[in-house]
């Protein structure tokens, strides 16, 4: 069974985006490989080989990005509870151990930027919080040690 991947609006249209692109080098590969094609022996033509392997490459990309756009669900963010933290909440903490406030918004691995304050669902603190009610403390151990983050607020 085919794991759901979780994207917003947003998120699916960057995907689109990335795959058109990526989509749009295949004439330009294609045009590589026919030029070293026409420069003779096959055998000991270096252009060639990297070429075919550029091509390769660039169709497992497309491959890999067509099935997590397969797979991707839109997430209607209307449709959100706020009562407890999930994919594409906003979660206000008080991180404890540095003793600073810090805002994050649960996001697939796909759009996770944390200098945006994105997190990805997959981190530590992300599983950790997931569930939990506003008002709750959480402790996490990331690379750093253990980190203690109390959750102040959660909205969209």
């Amino acid at each position: 069974m085919a794991q759901y991947h979780y994207v917003t609006q947003e998120g699916f249209n960057k995907l689109m985006k990335d795959l058109e692109a990526l989509r749009a080098q295949r004439p330009v590969i294609s045009a590589q490989i026919a030029e070293a094609r026409d420069k003779g022996d096959l055998s000991e033509n270096a252009e060639y080989d990297a070429a075919k392997e550029a091509q390769g490459m660039l169709e497992m990309q497309i491959s890999k990005l067509e099935a997590t756009i397969a797979n991707s669900r839109i997430i209607d963010t209307s449709k959100i509870n706020t009562s407890s933290v999930q994919m594409l909440t906003k979660v206000k903490l008080m991180n404890h151990t540095m003793k600073r406030e810090m805002v994050y918004t649960i996001v697939s691995e796909t759009e996770a930027d944390l200098k945006n304050g994105k997190l990805s669902v997959g981190t530590p603190i992300a599983k950790a919080l997931m569930g939990k009610k506003k008002g709750e403390t959480v402790e996490v151990q990331v690379p750093s040690g253990i980190m203690k983050l109390e959750i102040l607020d959660i909205t969209i």
